[in-house]
């Protein structure tokens, strides 16, 4: 009992770091791009992606530099996915009081190229199953395969550039002190890393603790904490009217994870073996609940309150399914 007791702290106290340096790292970062007068499209694309997407890639590179745990970052990436698209909009809803505001250009262009990094990134794993397999039912990701996503989102860099570089307003440099937002970055960075660290050893010892796998506790507990900036920014945002702008990122934010975070694991440790079985299943839920998220948007370009609920309750059945693979009594995500 005091072990888990113990854990639960460890979490807390993680969560709480996460929150603290993701926040900061976020509104540093987009202060110092305003400075230097870096175009709206290369913010909201890189700067604001990886600021909100910290998290994600300390977990996908601390994992199995530290770890031996490549998978644990994996499912990080794909539980934070899931919780980004049917949580965080869910969230803005309930915190305005007409819905959520959507727009064409949302739905359709947005939908458009994050259904393309979906795509990419099973094709990815499916090449490493097909050209690199190994015993188990997976593929060794090499980083010749890994190139084959960061071209893609170098691709998406240049579509968000070559769309706003027209009507890119160059906007009123204030006083920033670049020294000390810079502090404040590397400072936020340790705070993030820290955490990060944290939820990573409450994984490893819950699973070992209760004999389950890390791997599931990733896909719901990590990934909900190290969306937990992306959900407080977004729900902020709403009550601002400005949701769009909100839910916009938290798109990016997907599409960074899985163009960028995992192919920089894999560059960084070298190759590595990918259970194809497991990943395939999550991948088919993250696809559902995209499609789910984007049908709503399409109605009335507006998320209902009610439309918000059903987006919950399609995360809830994630969660439910996740526990219950933990427990053995669901094999898809058996390795």
């Amino acid at each position: 009992m005091s072990e888990v007791l113990w854990l639960v702290g460890l979490a807390v106290v993680s969560t709480a770091f996460i929150w603290f340096g993701g926040t900061r790292f976020e509104a540093a970062a987009d202060r110092l791009s305003t400075y230097y007068g870096l175009p709206a499209a290369v913010q909201g694309a890189v700067v604001v992606a990886i600021g909100s997407s910290m998290p994600e890639l300390l977990t996908a590179l601390l994992a199995p530099l530290r770890h031996g745990e490549f998978e644990l970052g994996v499912a990080v990436i794909l539980g934070s996915a899931v919780f980004n698209v049917l949580v965080i909009p869910a969230l803005a809803t309930l915190a305005t009081d007409g819905g959520m505001r959507s727009t064409p250009g949302l739905v359709y262009k947005e939908a458009q190229f994050y259904m393309l990094a979906v795509a990419v990134f099973l094709l990815t794993l499916s090449f490493a199953v097909i050209y690199n397999p190994v015993d188990g039912g997976g593929g060794e990701l090499t980083r010749g395969l890994v190139l084959i996503p960061l071209v893609t989102y170098l691709l998406y860099v240049f579509i968000q550039y070559e769309e706003t570089i027209e009507h890119d307003v160059v906007a009123e440099v204030e006083d920033v002190a670049v020294l000390r937002e810079w502090g404040v970055l590397a400072v936020a960075f340790v705070f993030i890393a820290v955490g990060v660290e944290g939820f990573i050893h409450f994984a490893v010892d819950l699973g070992g603790l209760m004999g389950t796998d890390s791997y599931v506790w990733g896909l719901t507990v990590i990934a909900a904490a190290s969306s937990l900036p992306d959900a407080v920014l977004s729900v902020t945002a709403a009550r601002r009217d400005n949701e769009v702008t909100s839910i916009a990122n938290v798109f990016g934010s997907n599409v960074f994870d899985l163009l960028v975070v995992v192919p920089a694991a894999v560059i960084v440790v070298g190759s590595t073996a990918v259970d194809y079985t497991r990943a395939t299943p999550l991948i088919g839920y993250l696809i559902f609940a995209t499609v789910l998220l984007f049908t709503l948007m399409r109605t009335g370009f507006r998320v209902s309150r009610a439309e918000a609920y059903v987006l919950a309750a399609a995360y809830l059945g994630f969660a439910v399914w996740t526990v219950a693979e933990a427990f053995g009594y669901v094999g898809l995500l058996s390795p």
